[in-house]
């Protein structure tokens, strides 16, 4: 597959502060490209180098081959748009909002009309146009953002932290239009992320970024599934568990981490293991679910920690487990310290480190 983007030996500095150590890596046309890591490790400023916004200290970006410099910059700019974390729309209609881009590259109405149409039932907000941009949910916010980048069509789609701190259903959508418009229209797409399932499920190559400096990049499954120290890093001490494997008919594994604590894992493994599960996959409920998933816990809420849209529980479980809700979850289900809850996750959101 031919390379559209590549970062040779990129080091980015702002002042005395080092975001980018001698990062090198390409992007391939028509994938999708994960960029992985903790908040803080760089992940933004990459994005923002390969969308010409910023420009290195040090090192060369190149794109289709070309070498990017103060001549073409203007046009390197042209050829990709980012979605930003931080959603900011204009004070005006939703119609308004998405069309701003097609004004100013001179489409005809009728172009601008057929094109804000086509991106608005991308994300599923077909009906949308004469809404009020600002006073949407923030997960519709976001959608309007993504439709905003993808009616220009431009050959690299930046999205830095696309789905977070966002419901389910808002998830689901933007994670199926990424998904559809790499698929439909080739669009090289580059994500930038913390959540190592999204990552696993939408991408078929990796980098784990930690600290400014580029640890590994390859396959999902080669990053993700196997034992690794930089892995181990990027999940911190945040449900990590070590036990007894075994393995399941299923072809599944159960995984013994205490006394009467048992987590199915979707992995073929026997023996001494260590496994972490992401805050953020965990769903909480006031009652059990029915669901397929594997793993189902009940436990006490012993700790909260509100930072802003989102809330961390730590949860006694028999395990203490820390998961990631919304503050619109926590408060519409009226938990706090002392709160029953029960705690369930997927077997293919416990990965192996």
């Amino acid at each position: 597959m031919k390379q559209l983007m590549k970062l040779k030996s990129v080091t980015k500095r702002y002042g005395e502060i080092t975001a980018l150590d001698e990062v090198s890596l390409d992007v391939r046309k028509k994938e999708i490209f994960t960029v992985l890591g903790p908040n803080g490790s760089g992940k933004t400023t990459i994005l923002r180098i390969m969308a010409s916004i910023d420009e290195p200290t040090s090192g060369e970006v190149f794109l289709d081959g070309y070498k990017i410099n103060d001549k073409n910059r203007s046009q390197a700019r042209r050829r990709s748009t980012m979605v930003f974390q931080k959603t900011a729309l204009f004070n005006t209609t939703v119609y308004k909002n998405v069309a701003y881009g097609l004004k100013l590259r001179g489409y005809s109405r009728k172009e601008i009309d057929e094109k804000v149409k086509e991106a608005l039932s991308l994300v599923k907000l077909r009906d949308y146009e004469g809404r009020p941009a600002k006073k949407l949910s923030g997960g519709e916010q976001q959608r309007i953002s993504l439709a905003r980048a993808l009616v220009l069509n431009t050959d690299l789609l930046l999205l830095d932290e696309p789905t977070a701190n966002l419901d389910p259903k808002n998830v689901s959508i933007i994670e199926e239009t990424i998904s559809r418009v790499n698929r439909e229209f080739d669009t090289t797409i580059v994500m930038a992320t913390h959540n190592m399932f999204q990552a696993e499920t939408l991408t078929k190559r990796v980098a784990l970024l930690l600290g400014g400096k580029m640890a590994q990049i390859g396959a999902p499954q080669e990053i993700l599934r196997g034992p690794s120290i930089n892995l181990a890093s990027f999940a911190r001490l945040e449900n990590v568990f070590s036990g007894n494997s075994k393995i399941l008919q299923e072809g599944t594994s159960v995984i013994e981490v205490d006394e009467g604590v048992e987590i199915e894992a979707a992995l073929k493994k026997s023996g001494k293991v260590t496994v972490f599960v992401g805050p953020e996959d965990i769903i909480v409920s006031k009652k059990t679910m029915s669901s397929s998933a594997r793993n189902v816990f009940e436990g006490k809420i012993v700790e909260v920690s509100d930072f802003g849209p989102v809330v961390k529980l730590r949860v006694d479980a028999g395990k203490e487990f820390v998961v990631q809700i919304t503050k619109r979850s926590f408060v519409e289900m009226q938990l706090n310290v002392g709160s029953i809850v029960f705690l369930t996750f997927k077997a293919s959101s416990v990965h192996l480190i």
